[in-house]
């Protein structure tokens, strides 16, 4: 996205009084005594009788445990409801919607007894505790209902997770009744269609018990074990009980920019994995972008543009540093579906799309910038619609799902009319495809009397300036909460937020706040959440491992605030103190993390067999980030140069004409550090989330902290342009490669340790 008034815009939502949909008072006052104790008989929600008033339930923020037809669907403990009533006069036809608060719907249990309720993000909506543990063992199976192929496909899921969170074998066996034994899992099918399409129920007595109504809620169920094994590895016990677990929102979204940044394909499977473990629901991938003129010597010729998926009509579209095939892309959303996350594709026009222009240089706007497809030239649409038919037309679209989004938004505000009708052509495009459609809220800022669809769209509101809440619910359009001031991430860059204010988020957010405008508790209007990287400073050294790391706290915690909302939750405290222990999915460890274990040196080899010979190994650690050290000897020969340390996402080498450097997402960068021929040198690196250090024996040498990068080009107020470049590592220890010198004493510490340490390192051990 681009910008509007950055530099305040990160607190603007938070410094602005919240406004609520805006109604007659006066009549609501005299509404609400009717709804201020809401009536519950035969297990179903009594609607008020008032005079000359027709009266819908249209909103619940437990659907769950309060459906919209009123029906009432036990709890495993009391649980707190929030009910939206819409009320019309049935003759003004007036319509209003009145709140009804805080209902308590007596569950089946007390919940004052049995087990404490175990910690998993996201909280789990219901517990009761009983008595004693289950445990797990390498005897246990994993039974499935032969009558089901979901229960079934979610089995093996489990079972190849298990293997990779445990290193366990735990076989999968069909079972029309269920016949387990102590300590097996069960997966089958529950008639509790109120838990829709992701909720489920486990009871946790001698065997491990998933039920759900829908594939995802299976699959989330597992989730929820292999969180629970996760925090106690050792003993792999779990405390007896009954779970009934669901969300708050059907969207529990996370947005990736790979326009302007390019992520591999690896990354986003590594993606999906991660967002299943913490139950998000959509995974949105927005496929072009393009950097700003001012960073390019203000050429959009020159200026950095990324479309990141195969395109057969017209090839020369995709990216040549970095896209997808069509065959990648439809196997992740494939796998994405496996895991019970959806993938949105977005393809963003007809702003941002300067990758069309540099295709083609007649689509782009000669009056309000190359960026801007030309909305005068008949062309453009023609491409547009032939790019979008090719990914969503047909029986095997590559865009597999249901909704794709189109973008729309942050076009020059002087060709509102025009913009509004390109906004509609490219809505109907994707519907007479027989999909349904995504947008950036745009509106408001595109005032206009052309008409748009509102018809299965559904609108992702950043801006209340661009698209106001209110209004656009007035029009029609869902909306999914994704307000720039709390939940956009540019890393890097000086404004929004490089990292999100996850604190904050925990204690005062909830998808219903949307800027300033604070929605109802269950109104239907919000179909939840998601949050946002913008890479919008192409080039600045950036790294994925950069983005995870700003990524995965705001995944814990903004997971959390999807699925439970406002209900009720550990302590902020609590939280923080438990997260560490979840991870982030089994087999994935993309942050390089070990603070989970005692602080100190974690792996270590003498590499005794390479003294004289050299090494090719590999190490049983694939890399390390965060905080961390990693110091070896090594004595080079002449003809030493190569490859050192290698993963798959880094190398650190050694080039006899420059030394020392590594290299990981397309950049590289120096070290000034040129060893000693035949001597022992001691070479020491240390790095954490800011940049890299290099020390040669007792010295530090390069200090690779965030760089002010200050170009030629001047902004509108005559001052230099600028930008930070970051010069992060984690630091690749999968492979290990010496040829022509030797390697000993290979240290590998989960903290930094400082100058003063290291120089003593090197006295102690000095060679």
């Amino acid at each position: 996205m681009k910008i509007k008034n950055p530099f305040f815009l990160s607190v603007l939502a938070i410094s602005c009084a919240a406004q609520s949909f805006a109604q007659d008072n006066v009549e609501l006052k005299k509404l609400n005594p009717y709804f201020d104790k809401v009536i519950i008989s035969n297990n179903k929600v009594v609607l008020p009788n008032i005079p000359n008033k027709n009266i819908m339930l249209i909103g619940s923020d437990n659907q769950s445990v309060i459906d919209l037809k009123g029906n009432i669907h036990k709890p495993l403990v009391d649980k707190s409801v929030n009910l939206l009533f819409k009320v019309t006069d049935t003759g003004s036809q007036e319509v209003l919607e009145v709140p009804a608060k805080n209902i308590v719907v007596t569950g089946v249990n007390s919940a004052a007894t049995g087990n404490a309720q175990p910690f998993v993000i996201p909280t789990l909506r219901e517990w009761k505790g009983t008595e004693g543990d289950y445990k797990l063992s390498s005897r246990s199976k994993i039974v499935y209902s032969d009558t089901s192929a979901t229960s079934k496909e979610a089995a093996v899921l489990l079972q190849e997770d298990i293997k990779k969170l445990l290193n366990l074998d735990i076989p999968v066996v069909a079972s029309r009744r269920l016949a387990a034994k102590k300590g097996d899992i069960t997966i089958a099918y529950s008639n509790d269609n109120a838990l829709g399409r992701d909720g489920y129920r486990i009871d946790i007595g001698d065997r491990f018990e998933i039920t759900a109504p829908q594939y995802a809620g299976k699959v989330f169920g597992t989730r929820t074990l292999l969180q629970l094994l996760a925090q106690d590895k050792d003993n792999l016990t779990i405390p007896k009980g009954q779970v009934r677990d669901y969300p708050t929102y059907d969207v529990r979204g996370f947005m990736l920019d790979v326009g302007r940044k390019f992520f591999t394909i690896d990354f986003l499977n590594d993606y999906v994995e991660l967002m299943s473990y913490y139950k998000m629901s959509n995974f949105q991938i927005h496929l072009n972008d393009n950097g700003f003129k001012q960073y390019f010597d203000n050429d959009w010729n020159k200026t950095y543009a990324g479309f990141r998926l195969e395109n057969t009509t017209y090839p020369g579209l995709a990216s040549k540093d970095g896209h997808y095939t069509k065959q990648e892309f439809i196997d992740l959303q494939k796998k994405a579906a496996r895991y019970g996350i959806t993938i949105i594709p977005e393809i963003d026009v007809p702003a941002h799309s300067l990758a069309f222009a540099h295709m083609m240089p007649e689509l782009g706007s000669k009056e309000y910038g190359m960026d801007h497809l030309d909305l005068n030239n008949p062309k453009s649409y023609e491409v547009v619609k032939n790019v979008f038919d090719e990914y969503t037309k047909g029986d095997n679209p590559v865009f597999i799902g249901q909704e794709v989004h189109v973008g729309t938004d942050e076009y020059d505000k002087k060709e509102a009319e025009k913009f509004r009708a390109f906004t509609n052509f490219i809505f109907k495009v994707v519907q007479d495809n027989g999909k349904s459609v995504r947008a950036w809220g745009a509106l408001t800022h595109a005032q206009g009397k052309t008409p748009v669809r509102v018809k299965d769209v559904t609108l992702n509101m950043w801006y209340n300036g661009y698209a106001d809440p209110i209004e656009m619910k007035k029009l029609g359009y869902p909306q999914i909460s994704t307000p720039d001031g709390y939940l956009y991430i540019v890393p890097a860059a000086g404004y929004y937020y490089d990292y999100l204010n996850t604190n904050y988020l925990y204690n005062s957010w909830s998808p219903r706040q949307i800027g300033n405008v604070l929605f109802e508790k269950g109104d239907p209007i919000v179909r939840g959440g998601m949050f946002a990287v913008w890479n919008d400073i192409a080039g600045n050294g950036i790294s994925e491992k950069d983005v995870h790391n700003r990524v995965f706290p705001a995944m814990q915690i903004l997971s959390e605030k999807m699925w439970t909302a406002e209900d009720t939750k550990p302590s902020l405290f609590e939280f923080n103190a438990n997260r560490k222990y979840i991870g982030e999915a089994p087999g994935l460890n993309m942050r390089g993390y070990f603070g989970d274990k005692k602080e100190g040196v974690i792996f270590a080899d003498s590499f005794a067999e390479a003294a004289t010979t050299g090494i090719d190994k590999t190490l049983p650690i694939k890399e390390i980030g965060e905080n961390y050290t990693v110091s070896f000897w090594v004595k080079p020969t002449t003809n030493f140069e190569g490859k050192l340390f290698e993963s798959k996402n880094a190398v650190v080498s050694y080039l006899k004409n420059q030394g020392l450097m590594y290299q990981r997402d397309g950049y590289t960068y120096n070290v000034d550090i040129k060893l000693p021929v035949d001597q022992w040198a001691l070479l020491t690196v240390t790095g954490d989330k800011n940049g890299t250090q290099f020390y040669l024996n007792d010295k530090l040498v390069t200090d690779n902290k965030p760089e002010t990068i200050v170009l030629e080009t001047k902004d509108k107020t005559g001052k230099a342009v600028s930008f930070t470049k970051v010069k992060t590592l984690v630091f690749p220890l999968e492979k290990v490669t010496f040829k022509n010198g030797a390697i000993a004493d290979l240290k590998v510490y989960n903290v930094k340790l400082n100058s003063a340490e290291i120089a003593d390192e090197f006295r102690v051990n000095k060679k």
